[in-house]
C-alpha cells in the first residue's frame, strides 16, 4: 500500500492525540493533524490514513484480547496490509504502541467508523481483515469473537449482518448457504435473489480498487465474492431455479 510508507516510514516519535493521530504523531503531517483534531475526513488521502491505521490498531487489539500473537496471525496481518520488509519495524512500533494503550479499543474503532460512515463496504471489510487475522490460527477465542461483535456493532452493524459476516469466516455455519446470504431458510425466491444481488454489489472488489486499498483486501473481497456465488449457487441448485 503505497500510503503506508508515506505515514509510517518516518516515524520515529508519537504524539499524543486523538487515537488513530495518536499512533503516527507529526510523521504524517497534515493528515495526522486533522485525525488528531477528530475532523471530518473529506479526501481520499485522509480517508487511507484513517484505514491503514485502524487496521494496525484494532489487530493489536485484538491479539491483546486473547493474550498472545502467533506467527500465523502475524503472517495474516502481513498479508493483507502488504507490509514490505522494511516497514515492518515502523509498523511493528505503531503495533506495540497500539497494543499497550489503556483506552482500549473502542475509540479507534468509533474514529473510523465516523469517517467511513457513508462507505459501509469499507468498514465490512475492515473487519472481514480482523477475522482473517484471528482465525489464522485455526482457533477463534471467545474473547477474540466478543471483540469483533463489539467492532462491528460501533461500525454500525446490526446482529442479523453480523452473523451473515461471521457465517462467512468460520466452521460448520460456513456451510449454510443461507446464512451466508443473511436470509432465513424459508425465505421466498425473490427475498434470497434480492440479497444475493445486493451482496454482490456491495462486496465487489472494484469498490475497494476505487477506495485504493490494499492488494490483501482485494483479494479478500473476490474470495468472498466467490463464496456469496457459491452459496446463491447452493440454493438455486436446491430449489431448482435457474
Amino acid at each position: 500500500m503505497a500510503v503506508l510508507g508515506k505515514i509510517i516510514g518516518g516515524a520515529a516519535g508519537f504524539a499524543l492525540g486523538g487515537p488513530l493521530g495518536a499512533l503516527v504523531g507529526a510523521a504524517a503531517g497534515h493528515a495526522v493533524d486533522r485525525l488528531r483534531r477528530g475532523d471530518e475526513a473529506d479526501d481520499d488521502a485522509t480517508r487511507q490514513t484513517a484505514f491503514t491505521i485502524a487496521v494496525i490498531a484494532l489487530s493489536a487489539k485484538m491479539a491483546k484480547a486473547d493474550g498472545q500473537v502467533t506467527p500465523d496471525e502475524v503472517q495474516a496481518f502481513r498479508q493483507i496490509l502488504d507490509v514490505p520488509e522494511e516497514e515492518l519495524k515502523n509498523v511493528g512500533r505503531v503495533f506495540d504502541l497500539a497494543r499497550k494503550d489503556a483506552r482500549g479499543f473502542e475509540p479507534y474503532a468509533k474514529q473510523v467508523a465516523k469517517m467511513f460512515a457513508d462507505r459501509p463496504a469499507v468498514l465490512e471489510e475492515l473487519l472481514d481483515a480482523l477475522f482473517h487475522i484471528a482465525k489464522a490460527d485455526r482457533v477463534m477465542h471467545p474473547e477474540e469473537e466478543e471483540f469483533l461483535k463489539e467492532v462491528s456493532r460501533i461500525f454500525g452493524f446490526d446482529d442479523a449482518k453480523f452473523a451473515r459476516i461471521r457465517s462467512g469466516h468460520l466452521g460448520a455455519d460456513a456451510s449454510d448457504p443461507y446464512a451466508i446470504l443473511g436470509v432465513p431458510h424459508d425465505a421466498d425466491n425473490h427475498a434470497v435473489r434480492a440479497a444475493w444481488r445486493t451482496l454482490i454489489k456491495e462486496n465487489h472488489p472494484d469498490k475497494l480498487v476505487a477506495e485504493g486499498m490494499p492488494q490483501g483486501f482485494i483479494d479478500m473481497a473476490t474470495a468472498k465474492m466467490a463464496t456469496i456465488n457459491d452459496a446463491w449457487g447452493k440454493i438455486q441448485k436446491q430449489r431448482g431455479l435457474t
